[in-house]
């Protein structure tokens, strides 16, 4: 076992408790080769870096992300303080929310989906792309010493489609859906600091909106359309009746109308023309 740096030892040492001691030995490890090594940090690329290619028991490196038993919903709760304690200490905590697709393959992955590839598509042409569907937040905080706001990840939720939840009996969730539960648990644990959420278009759902305009010092900020065509939720099919169910309920005002009405609270919009 390599030995870890005292100054990253004590920085570290809130998430001990979290792990087994078997297990924390690796994880401290496999955290400072994280730090350490170039392009993609997976297990064996930290491992080569800290001269550990040759390890006679390197399986356990990998043990600690696929077989050994921690919550990484704990981890998430200890990590937010150590940053907004660092980088935010005062005033509203802003937090990006977004989803990133991962590239997989294997009959082994069974949450992975077909997704939009953001990266290779475009308005007129939309290509597709196999893999995990994570749903990230990060802290935004300015890093004084880089001169720019860096996102700062801490919490990720595995979103898989609604194939997957259709073939194994489940309710399907969105990503709205995920979102809301995400800004709970960030608002909880970050009690008495003013949340800010930061969004894409993605996310200007009115549900989850109505859900964080009834949240207490949590504010989200999101992009929509003037003209947008929006809906209140569908409501459920009558018994005993054919025919398709409802997608959508009736209409609401669009957007400039709300914005026009003072008697809309839950909006704070900034409109950029």
């Amino acid at each position: 076992m390599h030995a870890v740096p005292i100054t990253l030892t004590r920085l570290i040492a809130k998430f001990a408790p979290l792990f087994s001691k078997r297990v924390w030995e690796h994880v401290q490890v496999l955290v400072v080769e994280a730090l350490l090594a170039p392009g993609k940090r997976t297990v064996s690329a930290v491992l080569r870096v800290m001269e550990l290619s040759q390890e006679r028991h390197f399986q356990n490196y990998h043990r600690v992300l696929n077989r050994a038993r921690w919550s990484n919903l704990a981890v998430a709760q200890v990590l937010p303080e150590m940053i907004v304690r660092t980088f935010a200490p005062t005033g509203a905590v802003v937090i990006g929310i977004d989803d990133t697709l991962e590239r997989r393959r294997g009959q082994k992955i069974t949450a992975k989906g077909i997704y939009r590839d953001p990266e290779r598509s475009s308005r007129s042409h939309m290509v597709k792309a196999s893999g995990l569907r994570w749903l990230c937040a990060m802290v935004l905080a300015e890093i004084p010493w880089a001169g720019r706001v860096w996102a700062l990840p801490f919490l990720t939720a595995l979103c898989p489609s609604e194939r997957y939840h259709q073939q194994r009996g489940q309710r399907h969730m969105s990503l709205p859906q995920w979102a809301g539960q995400l800004i709970g648990l960030i608002h909880r644990r970050l009690p008495g600091r003013e949340v800010v959420m930061v969004a894409d278009s993605s996310y200007a759902v009115l549900v989850l909106l109505e859900q964080v305009s009834a949240t207490p010092g949590v504010s989200l900020i999101t992009r929509l359309r003037l003209d947008a065509a929006l809906y209140e939720p569908a409501p459920p099919q009558a018994p005993r009746r054919n025919g398709r169910p409802r997608k959508k309920g009736a209409r609401r005002p669009t957007l400039r109308h709300m914005l026009e009405d003072p008697q809309t609270p839950w909006t704070r919009l900034t409109v950029n023309h």
